[in-house]
């Protein structure tokens, strides 16, 4: 399984990005995570796109098109998405030719404070919504006072953001798994094309 993971937060050692990373260890041995930087996007611009579509917008998208599935971590500003994640899925979602329909996402969050990101969440769910994605629905992860639960390494050392993340992944295993045998059976029209 070939997923990629995005993170809505630019920082390196953001609670995100360790959130992310964690769940790519908690995948199954047959299962990789890619981490795609999207810091070189443009501030979304129709008269840049008139242009054609930026270089690296395109190999974003083409890397969302070829993976089995996508993760994304993100922390919530002002009850919502960040800024610039809003504007790299912008640019996304921008052609005929969408890279997120029918793709299997999961979403987590973290945060410092009590909601671990939970109305970040509605938030992406209603975007990846129009972007047509198949957003995993259970089981959902939201680690609040996340801080204390990664050690100075990034690492997660509490058993139970561990074992939750875990079960969202496999529940994304058994999602793609489902998405496979659809597009087997031609049932699932445009399904990695």
């Amino acid at each position: 399984m070939d997923i990629i993971g995005l993170c809505g937060s630019l920082r390196r050692h953001s609670l995100n990005r360790m959130l992310l990373e964690l769940a790519g260890q908690c995948l199954a041995p047959s299962a990789t995570m890619q981490v795609c930087d999207w810091r070189a996007l443009p501030p979304l611009d129709a008269d840049l796109l008139a242009t054609g579509m930026p270089e690296s917008v395109h190999q974003l998208r083409e890397r969302i098109r070829r993976a089995d599935a996508v993760v994304l971590a993100t922390p919530e500003y002002n009850f919502s998405i960040p800024g610039m994640f809003k504007n790299a899925l912008d640019w996304i979602s921008r052609g005929d030719d969408q890279p997120f329909r029918h793709k299997p996402v999961a979403l987590v969050s973290a945060s410092p404070g009590p909601l671990g990101g939970a109305r970040v969440q509605y938030e992406l769910r209603k975007v990846l919504q129009c972007m047509e994605a198949d957003v995993l629905a259970r089981p959902e992860v939201f680690v609040g006072q996340a801080a204390p639960k990664f050690d100075s390494q990034g690492l997660c050392t509490d058993a139970a953001t561990r074992s939750f993340v875990t079960a969202q992944m496999q529940a994304l295993g058994r999602l793609v798994a489902q998405h496979r045998r659809l597009h087997d059976s031609a049932q699932i029209p445009g399904l990695h094309d």
